[in-house]
């Protein structure tokens, strides 16, 4: 079994490393603060929205807004599970459907920063609406399409999903979630020539219930290279209306009730083979590429839900009066609207520094973009828990109770469900920070990986080792050297003690992650609290640098905006709290113990813990027939 468990993680490895963008054609910031530099220039001055692009969707984002607030009910949706799919056809005259498709194929050819002020206005109204628009283009066909199409692809299908044919993306399985060497379903080429015969199913398709055409991942035969055999997975585009589809189950949610997710099962499907997506083999790297760019999308739309939490609470702040006093008053309420507004701020920045950088298109944005998703996701939770208990029983409850007593029916109960999966969606809060962190180790595997392995001759051991000391010989004491502290970043005024911090705590962030590779070597994959933190104090530097940028940018523009200087600073001093915790306790912790107490549950030392529980219809335990027979004796 331990044998077995070994060949399954290498292979999942391979798999997963073999889909990596490897090569960084491009600088980035976050890839630079993790090797103790503070690249400025790369975010500052803040890359502003051109006047003409912005004109460009300014139109069309009133004729949305007013489209939203006369058409969309979002309480009935949650309250009936169903979507009104009337609504895609004013949705199509709009052109929501094509907002990121080219114009050569009739649609908007919005720019990231236009999409994502499009996503956000939806997001302040329904997350159900933001469900469908942005699984159909932001990871939907279009996306990998405009990416990888041929021309002959792009021509056939773009035009037909800017008119609102509906789109989707099937890679999840039952068994198989962030491991994709696990997966099951598989193309295989058809007797006759002409195409791919597909057999097998996806889980939590998005979209699925309606889509006319997807993008589906799929083993397809193994190839030999250097002599190993290595996995193929790769990605066709699918009409939905194809014999052999099928739509078995649809899935219900906790929130985001009016989304239409389902199972879809293939069972002998034909798929053109002009309809394979980039090649075969490149499936899994076209699905990692296709999330990098859209995953700019959820943290937008969270960032809006922080905007409409931060004005429910300041409403309700004001109205509801205890001990004498509007609640806002209350230091304990006033700390956490405090921390919603600042961290509001802090979500809404990196929102419109990464939109701006990928409309520059100069920076590689693999890292941002998963920053942003991580930041973004886990801040929105915390700021709709704090909302939940600034409201109180209210928050608890339901806007249609509310409306029906009497009172302003604020959707808090709703927005919470409906925000929760923002933190699984599109690979969870664990997957970027092992996507994040395998990147911030890279520069240094790279240089290390040979004296690690064990198979290694002790010949080129050796060798890599003297390269590797060369270059850290001059390279580690560097992390410790540099002024940082006033009058350098004197541009950003108040801000610039924080951005003298990001600069020291980059060189400490790139030191420690030496210090671990040094300390725990090969093991380094396997101390994933380790990885987290460093993770979550590299997250927490560059939503320092992007409220930083954006505070001055927004203070230079007008005086009325110069008290986004306070927001920048309140978020700051919460973050530099959370960054000195985090190196604290980065390698003096109890992961070993918690991780032996888990070892141990899962083997049921603990199961007097669980004391007595009513057991579910799964639970059940069948009577055998000897105790059938006394009961029935019993009743007799």
């Amino acid at each position: 079994m331990a044998e077995q468990k070994s060949k399954g993680a290498i292979e999942a490895m391979e798999v997963a490393e073999a889909s990596r963008e490897t090569e960084w054609e491009k600088p980035s910031f976050v890839g630079d603060l993790f090797l103790g530099k503070l690249n400025i220039d790369l975010i500052h001055p803040f890359p502003e929205q051109p006047a003409a692009d912005k004109a460009e969707a300014d139109e069309f984002l009133a004729k949305l807004d007013r489209f939203l607030s006369e058409n969309v009910d979002s309480d009935a949706i949650d309250a009936k599970g169903e979507y009104d799919y009337s609504l895609f056809d004013g949705f199509n005259e709009l052109g929501a459907w094509g907002m990121k498709i080219p114009k050569e194929y009739g649609g908007l050819g919005f720019s990231a920063t236009n999409y994502n002020r499009a996503i956000a206005l939806v997001a302040t109204w329904c997350g159900s609406s933001v469900a469908w628009l942005s699984a159909h283009q932001s990871i939907g066909v279009p996306q990998p399409l405009k990416l990888f199409g041929t021309p002959e692809q792009k021509q056939k299908y773009l035009p037909r999903l800017a008119k609102g044919a509906i789109s989707a993306f099937a890679l999840t399985e039952p068994g198989v979630g962030s491991d994709p060497a696990k997966m099951e379903t598989r193309a295989t080429p058809s007797p006759d020539g002409k195409g791919w015969i597909l057999n097998g199913e996806k889980l939590w398709c998005t979209n699925g219930l309606k889509a006319e055409v997807i993008v589906v991942m799929a083993q397809t035969p193994p190839k030999v290279v250097n002599g190993k055999e290595k996995k193929q997975i790769s990605a066709f585009i699918l009409e939905t209306d194809t014999p052999g589809v099928e739509i078995a189950h649809r899935c219900q949610f906790m929130g985001l009730r009016g989304i239409g997710n389902v199972l879809l099962k293939f069972d002998n499907v034909f798929i053109p083979k002009e309809n394979l997506l980039w090649g075969e083999g490149l499936g899994l790297k076209l699905a990692l590429i296709t999330l990098n760019t859209g995953r700019l999308t959820i943290p937008a739309g969270c960032a809006a839900g922080g905007r409409r939490m931060v004005q429910i609470a300041k409403e309700w702040a004001n109205e509801r009066v205890q001990w004498g006093l509007p609640i806002g008053k209350h230091e304990a309420v006033a700390a956490k609207i405090s921390w919603m507004a600042s961290h509001t701020f802090a979500m809404e920045s990196i929102v419109w520094l990464t939109s701006g950088l990928a409309d520059r298109g100069d920076v590689d944005l693999r890292l941002e973009a998963a920053m942003a998703k991580l930041f973004n996701t886990e801040v929105a939770w915390q700021c709709i828990d704090h909302l939940v208990q600034i409201r109180g029983g209210r928050g608890y409850e339901t806007a249609s109770s509310l409306k029906a007593r009497g009172e302003k029916g604020y959707p808090v109960e709703r927005i919470m469900r409906d925000m929760r999966i923002n933190r699984i969606f599109e690979g969870t809060s664990e997957i970027q920070h092992l996507f994040i962190a395998r990147e911030a180790v890279d520069p240094h595997m790279k240089r290390g990986y040979k004296i690690l392995l064990p198979e290694t001759p002790t010949g080129e051991k050796l060798a890599a080792a003297a390269k590797a000391g060369a270059h850290y010989a001059a390279w580690y004491p560097s992390k410790y050297l540099g002024w940082s502290r006033f009058p350098k970043h004197g541009e950003f005024g108040k801000l610039s003690t924080h951005m003298g911090f990001i600069e020291r705590s980059s060189r400490h962030l790139a030191r420690s992650i030496f210090h671990a590779m040094m300390r725990y070597q090969a093991k380094l994959e396997r101390k994933q609290m380790v990885l987290f933190r460093v993770v979550d104090i590299g997250t927490d530097l560059f939503a320092m640098a992007a409220a930083i940028s954006y505070a001055t940018m927004l203070a230079k523009q007008s005086k009325d905006q110069e008290n986004a200087l306070d927001l920048a600073d309140v978020f700051c001093r919460e973050a530099r709290m959370r960054i000195e915790t985090n190196f604290r306790y980065l390698f003096d912790n109890h992961d070993e113990e918690s991780y032996k107490l888990v070892s141990k549950l899962m083997k049921d030392e603990y199961k007097w813990l669980e004391g007595h529980l009513v057991a579910g219809p799964e639970e059940t335990v069948m009577p055998t027939t000897e105790q059938i027979e006394e009961a029935i004796a019993k009743m007799a």
